[in-house]
Parts: C-alpha cells; structure tokens; sequence
C-alpha cells in the first residue's frame, strides 16, 4: 500500500504541531509539510516534491483563508484531496466548502481515530462525511431550506442507472466495487460519475454526495 502524504494548513501553532505529531505516528501516512495560512500553502505546493495526496485545512486562517485556498487548490491540482477542518458543524458552512471542492469536513474536535479514518476515507472513496454531518445536511433539506447552488432539486434528468451509481458512491463503494456490483466496467462506472458531476454541477464525489443527501435522491443509513 502507498503511503498517504499529507499537508497540514493552520495557524494555530500548537494545535498544528500536536495533530503533526500524532499524525506522524500513524502507518501510512506522512505528514510532508506545514503551513501557516493559505498563501504559505499555496507557496509550497510550486515544489513538485511538496505535492501531497491531502490537505487538512482550517477555514478561519489569516492572509488567505481556507475556503478561498481551497477553491485555487481545486481549480490548479484538482487531484489533491481537501478535508476541512472547523469548529462549526452548521450546514451553511458545510455547503459552501463542499461547493469550493472540498473532499470531506471534520469538527476540529474530532477524536483522533476519525482523523485518521477521514484521511482514508477520501483516498479511498473521495470523501468523508460523519453521520452528524449528515444527518444535519438531511434535516436542513427535509426543512425545505437552503438548497446548494448547483442545482439540486431543480429537475435535473437523471438516469436510473446514474441513480445506480450514485447509491453506491453514496455508501462509499470504490469504481472498481461498483462495477463489479452493476456487472459493468470500471470505464463505464467513470462515464456514469461524470455525467452526474455535469448535471449536478458538483465538483467532485463529495459534492454528489451533498446533492444526493439534500435532494433526497438516495436514501442514506445514519
């Protein structure tokens, strides 16, 4: 298995160095850089040597914030995972880090065993998201309040296998998963992905997954 190579952005200099240093305990994963505030981060990613498989981001950071980084980071190195890390768990700032290209969300009170499944999570499947994170997404839509900006519930034609597809990418099952669950190819599966990120409007899996969740297109287990 390769290692997972990680940057960790946030100014807070004891919170970053303590995470480090648990991070760097864990197997496979590696912790490659540090940064202080989006621009420090955006400075280290111009070395080819600092490029990581994941970014864990704090939103509130001076200079360049993180939901502003992680929109150049998506738009630049749109392979880099981007889990964000905060100390609100409100919908409104969920949503708008998912519609920047974030990867997934934690609670910066999180228990170090999430972190690490977190960071797994979306090497594996593309995002992560708690069943608080959820179940407060769901909640908010069943409300009938804020709907996201890339179209969910606005008649979108979506085909009844894409529906296929996106329960399984819902309940985090790899391409290759769902291809061998749908008896179809892995290329196939990939066809399927796009042409949901095009309708949808969402940049990346978690962004399908928030549109799943608040259109209630797929029903989620919490």
């Amino acid at each position: 298995m390769m290692p997972i190579n990680l940057i960790l952005a946030d100014d807070q200099l004891l919170f970053r160095k303590g995470l480090c240093a648990l991070l760097n305990e864990l197997r496979g994963i590696n912790v490659i850089a540090e940064a202080s505030h989006g621009k420090d981060l955006l400075t280290l990613l111009e070395n080819p040597a600092n490029i990581p498989d994941v970014i864990l981001m704090d939103l509130n950071m001076p200079v360049l914030n993180g939901i502003d980084a992680t929109e150049i980071i998506h738009k630049q190195y749109p392979h880099i995972k981007v889990i964000a890390l905060s100390i609100y768990d409100e919908e409104a700032y969920i949503t708008r880090i998912i519609e920047k290209g974030a990867s997934g969300y934690l609670i910066k009170n999180a228990e170090p065993e999430e972190v690490e499944k977190a960071i797994r999570e979306v090497v594996k499947s593309g995002f992560y998201f708690n069943e608080h994170i959820l179940s407060a997404i769901k909640k908010k839509a069943v409300a009938g309040k804020k709907q996201l900006s890339f179209n969910a519930g606005q008649g979108i034609d979506i085909s009844g296998r894409e529906i296929d597809v996106l329960r399984l990418i819902c309940k985090e099952y790899t391409a290759s998963e769902i291809a061998a669950k749908l008896y179809i190819s892995i290329r196939t599966v990939d066809g399927h992905r796009q042409k949901l990120l095009d309708k949808t409007g969402a940049r990346n899996t978690a962004g399908l997954v928030l549109y799943a969740v608040k259109s209630q297109l797929v029903e989620i287990d919490f």
